[in-house]
């Protein structure tokens, strides 16, 4: 018995690779957080296997069950909406629920959103660190002060409806000459990279409606 987590495409359908391809199919069982989403993306590789559904709304009371159902099969596969399982999406109380049990966990390499924006945004990549999303209340704040104490790129994710705000309090702590940079739609049609600091964000957020998910980076601390 065997739980792959396989990662699917950002965006793009070519990013995912041959390897998932053949998981995907071989497997008894996909797990994933739409079952229609999933749908036609397997639809599209001219895969048909059976579909359960586990996302964060139902992973804490669906996990023992779910696990079971691993037990029962050679091979299932966990996959997300897009990326990497368990990076900013279900996949980590599973993944832990299974090393418990002594069940195998494989992980191929795939499409996760915070590498590639890294690589192009042009700030330091030899250490960074990787925030995720941010709370959207309680210890945000402080969290953002970190940030701006922070000796590495730190690296963020963030939705369209909280961006400028995010951008703002970055402004606020960091101050307007910290370096960043924003990346939106990584990997689809409309991907689109901004490179300054946090006043020329801002600025530029002024003139261009938040649409789609974004990966903001924060240059380290100036010593």
């Amino acid at each position: 018995m065997k739980l792959a987590l396989v990662p699917t495409p950002l965006g793009n359908l070519e990013d995912i690779t041959l390897r998932a391809i053949r998981y995907l199919k071989e497997c008894d069982l996909i797990l994933c957080e739409d079952t229609r989403h999933s749908s036609k993306l397997l639809q599209h590789f001219g895969i048909q296997k059976p579909l359960l559904s586990y996302h964060q709304n139902n992973e804490h009371h669906t996990l023992h069950k779910v696990v079971e159902k691993i037990k029962s099969n050679n091979l299932t596969c966990l996959i997300t909406d897009a990326g990497t399982p368990a990076i900013s999406d279900p996949g980590f109380l599973l993944i832990r629920e299974c090393i418990k049990e002594e069940i195998t966990i494989e992980c191929l390499p795939g499409p996760t959103a915070f590498v590639p924006a890294l690589v192009c945004s042009g700030l330091p990549a030899e250490k960074f660190v990787f925030e995720g999303f941010l709370p959207h209340k309680k210890g945000r704040e402080t969290r953002i002060k970190k940030i701006a104490l922070e000796d590495k790129t730190t690296i963020l994710y963030e939705s369209p409806h909280r961006i400028i705000k995010t951008i703002d309090q970055l402004l606020t702590f960091c101050g307007p000459e910290r370096e960043c940079a924003v990346v939106r739609e990584i990997s689809k049609l409309h991907e689109e990279i901004f490179r300054g600091n946090l006043a020329s964000a801002k600025e530029w957020f002024e003139n261009h409606e938040p649409k789609g998910e974004f990966v903001v980076l924060v240059s380290p601390q100036k010593d």
